[in-house]
């Protein structure tokens, strides 16, 4: 299956060209770094691009100041990460083995060489991305969570930081590497904690602190503007923020949980042109967030959007759940559906404690050797149970329908047919719940008799149901009885299928009234509503 980036222990490396060092030369300025120096730590800015041409760089524990990989960097090679392309901090300490000299671009300048030289940008992205994926798969971070699964806060963060593809390590309560941490911060023995850098506690911890410590929670001017406000990051407005920036709209997107939105909850996605072996929702939309930040385009996240307003000038106000306000001269609304929450008691209050609305490598943990109870005749429902089947006991998937003929697609409902560790079970629904601090076991209800019988099940995912993100659109456009979003046929601009009744403001994916509910269709509208929202901008009054 496709992953964020190439594998770094097999990749062949291609170093920059005699023709991209110099132009880092004449952007930049030499430094000199003394043997022991650290050149970054973690939470500081990703402020510059150092290219070395002397000497010898190393990642450092930054709990214990000692080498943390076996391999260095030195002459021809350049220190970085991704989260430069959108301005983030570092998430690890580098330090100078030996006497070193570098070259230093500021990040303004090396951004404006990748988007003038595209070999170079390709050489350090496909670095960068690489770089990435083997934090996630070797757990190299700066972020320690304690007690993960003992504590609601911390298993938030980590949701967090999962979607969000943020290396993190995890110990739980009673580790000995836990506990030698928590007295190295002063932390009493067996609190569940959030740690993040060389002894940064992060007290009452919330995904925006931990964003803010990363630089991914990016603070604006009082009233910025922007030409287009994409409010959603699922593949729909990734795909929006991909061509506005190559199009040189000033663009911002905004997203309150993670990049991704209900698509990042698929573990495989096969349907998806280009990627015959399936690549996972979350790793194709983080594809197109690295290529949007290429393009010029911002991200800001976990933010909300509270109120949007219309102003005087025909612009648009957007006020955020922290108090900040951006303005834009366009919006794209692509904040998707979400599932229901389903009226079966105790559901909110087991919500993370064996209640999922997602199945990715994180929640599948949970059902390890056990039985998994999945609620939904989607293709997420679908793609979850094959997952889920390789590490769960047993997978039931409870559909209230007699047949998957017309929710799912046929060579996911024949897998799953096939798959002896997976149960169909028809007419069937959850009726109530049971444990008292974790999910323990679920009541299945025959929808035709009303017999019921209690499996026991430490996980149960709800995917059905889908509600349209539309309430904060504040009456500003016309809405469907069900709250999804009307667009085309006569509704604004009838030029676009994807204008809605207010000028300015267009709708693309799931929450548009009747869009075709597929990543590659959102991706398809993200793509194309663009053209449009650029005749507004630039429109003549």
């Amino acid at each position: 299956m496709e992953k964020i980036g190439g594998d770094l222990h097999q990749m062949q490396r291609t170093p920059l060209a005699p023709a991209h060092v110099e132009a880092l030369r004449k952007a930049g300025a030499v430094a000199r770094y003394p043997a022991g120096t650290f050149l970054t730590r973690p939470g500081q800015p990703v402020d510059r691009f150092v290219y070395v041409e002397e000497g010898e760089i190393e990642v450092v524990n930054p709990y214990t100041d000692e080498r943390h990989l076996p391999s260095t960097m030195g002459p021809t090679q350049f220190m970085g990460e991704i989260s430069l392309l959108n301005g983030g901090n570092w998430s690890m300490a580098m330090r100078a083995v030996r006497d070193t000299r570098v070259i230093e671009v500021p990040r303004e300048a090396v951004l404006t060489l990748m988007s003038q030289v595209p070999e170079m940008s390709d050489i350090i992205i496909t670095v960068f991305s690489a770089r990435r994926r083997r934090q996630l798969e070797e757990r190299i971070s700066s972020l320690r969570l304690i007690g993960e699964d003992d504590d609601r806060n911390v298993r938030r963060i980590a949701e967090f930081a999962s979607r969000n593809h943020i290396p993190y390590i995890s110990l739980p309560l009673g580790n000995p590497e836990a506990e030698a941490l928590a007295r190295r911060c002063s932390i009493a023995p067996g609190v569940p904690s959030v740690i993040f850098g060389r002894d940064v506690v992060v007290t009452e911890p919330t995904p925006d602190k931990v964003a803010r410590l990363l630089g991914l929670n990016l603070d604006f001017g009082e009233n910025e503007v922007f030409d287009v406000l994409i409010v959603g990051g699922g593949p729909a407005g990734v795909a929006a923020a991909v061509y506005a920036g190559a199009e040189g709209l000033r663009a911002l997107v905004v997203e309150d949980v993670a990049i991704g939105g209900q698509a990042g909850t698929s573990s495989r996605v096969e349907n998806y042109m280009g990627f015959p072996t399936g690549i996972s929702g979350s790793d194709l939309v983080w594809r197109g967030e690295v290529q949007a930040m290429k393009f010029g385009t911002r991200f800001a996240m976990p933010r909300r959007v509270a109120l949007l307003e219309r102003l005087e000038d025909a612009s648009f106000c957007a006020t955020f759940d922290n108090g900040q306000r951006v303005r834009a001269r366009a919006v794209v609304v692509a904040t998707g559906v979400q599932y229901r929450r389903l009226p079966i008691a105790r559901l909110t209050e087991l919500e993370g404690a064996g209640i999922y609305y997602a199945a990715t490598e994180m929640e599948a943990r949970y059902s390890k050797g056990a039985d998994a109870v999945i609620i939904g005749g989607g293709n997420s429902a679908g793609q979850a149970a094959m997952f889920l089947s390789r590490s769960a006991r047993c997978v039931r998937v409870l559909v209230r329908g007699a047949s998957l003929a017309a929710s799912m697609s046929r060579y996911l409902s024949s897998r799953l047919e096939a798959d002896p560790g997976i149960t169909i079970e028809y007419g069937a629904e959850v009726s109530a719940l049971h444990g008292a601090e974790h999910l323990e076991a679920v009541s299945i209800r025959d929808v035709k008799t009303g017999a019921t019988r209690v499996v026991e099940s430490r996980a149960l995912f709800v995917m059905v149901g889908a509600a349209p993100n539309s309430e904060w659109l504040s009456g500003l456009v016309k809405l469907d009885d069900k709250g999804f979003v009307i667009t085309g046929s006569g509704e604004g601009s009838a030029s676009s299928p994807f204008a809605t009744s207010q000028p300015g403001i267009f709708a693309v994916g799931d929450v548009r009234a009747g869009s075709v509910k597929r990543v590659a269709s959102a991706v398809g509208e993200g793509s194309v509503v663009i053209s449009k929202v650029w005749e507004f901008v630039n429109r003549k009054d």
